[in-house]
């Protein structure tokens, strides 16, 4: 009896997953993350970090396909990190942000710095992934909101009428009056941005000076009532406590 002949077999290759490094001051939101990402078909977190400088470590030692990181990390700041990233890497991992700030003070800065998308924790964890598998595909990913915000600050070409007191900061301008927020003195912040008091020091004048404000007193009050107060929507257009 003739032997029927079998197809070859043809083995399935699993497409390989793209990594993704978790960058978190918080260990509960890095689980929680975790948890969701590796849960998917095409997406596998490989590192964690809680800090810029551990951050930097683990993308040499791992090299991911992409980061997820939070503005606020460790003695560290996710801003100065993400200019980082795109120094050392000239462009080429893309960067998302997944933070607790206003997007609407922080994400054109996130842009600027070298992220390719910017996200509140706030928002569904399928989005998150959508956004990652945006990121890690070469797109841009913002809200609709912030997607306006930005093409309007584009169309303006960054005229300084239009920009509120906040927006005229510096990255590391708006990092010292958020740690003043928090109830931080000028050592210990910087201490923890790795600055000379006197350097500190420089940086809060301007900002009294940017936000019409008379003294160190004044400015530490404008920030805490800021932060304890301030809506979403106000801290678009923050006024100060002089015209």
């Amino acid at each position: 009896m003739k032997e029927t002949s079998r197809p070859p077999s043809q083995t399935k290759t699993t497409p390989r997953k793209k990594t993704v490094l978790l960058v978190d001051d918080h260990p509960a939101v890095r689980e929680g993350v975790a948890v969701a990402i590796n849960q998917t078909d095409d997406l596998v977190v490989c590192g964690h970090a809680e800090s810029a400088s551990r951050a930097m470590a683990e993308i040499a030692r791992l090299k991911p396909d992409g980061a997820l990181v939070d503005i606020t990390l460790e003695s560290s700041s996710g801003i100065e990190l993400i200019k980082d990233i795109r120094s050392r890497y000239s462009g080429k991992l893309p960067v998302l942000v997944l933070s607790m700030h206003d997007e609407a003070l922080y994400a054109e800065r996130a842009l600027r710095a070298g992220a390719r998308g910017y996200l509140m924790k706030n928002q569904p964890m399928r989005t998150v992934i959508e956004a990652l598998r945006k990121v890690l595909d070469g797109g841009v990913y913002l809200s609709e909101e912030m997607t306006t915000r930005v093409m309007g600050s584009f169309a303006r070409n960054g005229d300084p009428a239009t920009r509120s007191p906040f927006e005229t900061l510096s990255d590391r301008e708006l990092e010292v009056f958020h740690l003043l927020s928090e109830g931080r003195a000028t050592r210990e912040i910087a201490g923890l941005l790795h600055l000379s008091k006197k350097t500190v020091s420089c940086y809060q004048q301007s900002i009294r000076k940017k936000l019409n404000l008379k003294n160190s007193t004044e400015l530490v009050q404008h920030a805490v009532h800021w932060a304890a107060t301030t809506t979403a929507s106000e801290r678009r257009r923050p006024t100060s406590s002089h015209g």
